[in-house]
């Protein structure tokens, strides 16, 4: 496909030309990456299953889009993994998933009614927030590979994350509880911004870059697997890409997306991820 095709929802692994797969412009610290966000968005049975519960005894439309959101990111996992075992052979997906899923089990995955946000807003905003995150770092794939089957991967995922995001803010205009006061908004958003530090993706990072026969010699570390996925991500951005990020979260977070408090918060951004990942600020 080629660059800038845009990509229709409902797609399969089919409809990939893996035929095009060009090892020779692998790259190896993006390799990492992608297997680590394979994991992560393989993981969607866990989401679907919270999110289902949080939203209990909702209208049937609105858990079948939550399920459909579910099956949509679970694909992605598959494709990010098949071509990743296809790029590295000693990479298994299935058995690097496995150990991912058995050591990251967050409390609200497990047990527990209605949302740790305290609100299914305050949730909804949330998945925004995450939707925008993953919209935005697949633009920056698509944008950044040379290699055609990632490329073409990774604008697929790309289209269907801000179709997501479309849909959970609409289920954020939707609700009918109380809207939530400027502060709250923005202390969701900030939040979940910062649970990018967490665990998932360190840990994924760690789970699919190190095999298990290595994993008594080199445990786990989740600041050191942190700063190695996000040495990598940060690089892949350009400041378009920041720019429409920042716009997606701000106007769930109750900010106006096009003033000055966004163009700011942008700003500030781009300067911060250019300082840490060394950039030459490119548009």
């Amino acid at each position: 496909m080629a660059e800038g095709a845009i990509y229709k929802s409902g797609w399969s692994l089919d409809d990939i030309d893996w035929s095009r797969f060009d090892a020779s412009k692998i790259e190896p610290s993006l390799l990492a990456a992608v297997k680590a966000a394979s994991l992560v968005e393989y993981n969607a049975h866990d989401y679907v299953a919270y999110l289902t519960r949080v939203y209990d005894g909702a209208p049937a439309q609105q858990i079948a889009d939550i399920e459909r959101w579910g099956r949509e990111e679970i694909q992605h996992g598959l494709a990010l993994g098949r071509w990743a075992e296809m790029a590295d052979a000693s990479f298994k997906f299935e058995s690097a998933f496995a150990r991912f899923r058995e050591g990251y089990r967050p409390a609200h995955f497990i047990s527990g009614e209605g949302s740790v946000r305290g609100s299914r807003r305050g949730e909804m905003i949330a998945r925004c927030v995450v939707e925008s995150g993953t919209s935005s770092i697949y633009s920056a794939i698509r944008d950044y590979t040379n290699e055609p089957v990632l490329k073409e991967i990774a604008g697929r995922i790309a289209a269907d994350e801000f179709r997501h995001y479309r849909l959970f803010y609409e289920m954020l205009e939707r609700d009918p509880e109380p809207d939530l006061p400027l502060w709250r908004k923005l202390w969701v958003a900030v939040t979940r911004v910062n649970e990018a530090e967490d665990d998932e993706l360190s840990y994924a990072y760690y789970c699919a870059n190190v095999l298990p026969e290595n994993v008594a010699s080199t445990p786990y570390k989740r600041a050191q697997y942190a700063r190695a996925y996000h040495a990598k991500a940060m690089s892949l951005y350009r400041r378009h890409h920041i720019d429409k990020l920042v716009k997606m979260v701000a106007k769930p977070a109750g900010l106006d997306p096009s003033g000055k408090i966004s163009a700011l918060a942008s700003a500030s951004l781009w300067r911060l991820l250019s300082f840490r990942a060394g950039l030459r600020q490119a548009v």
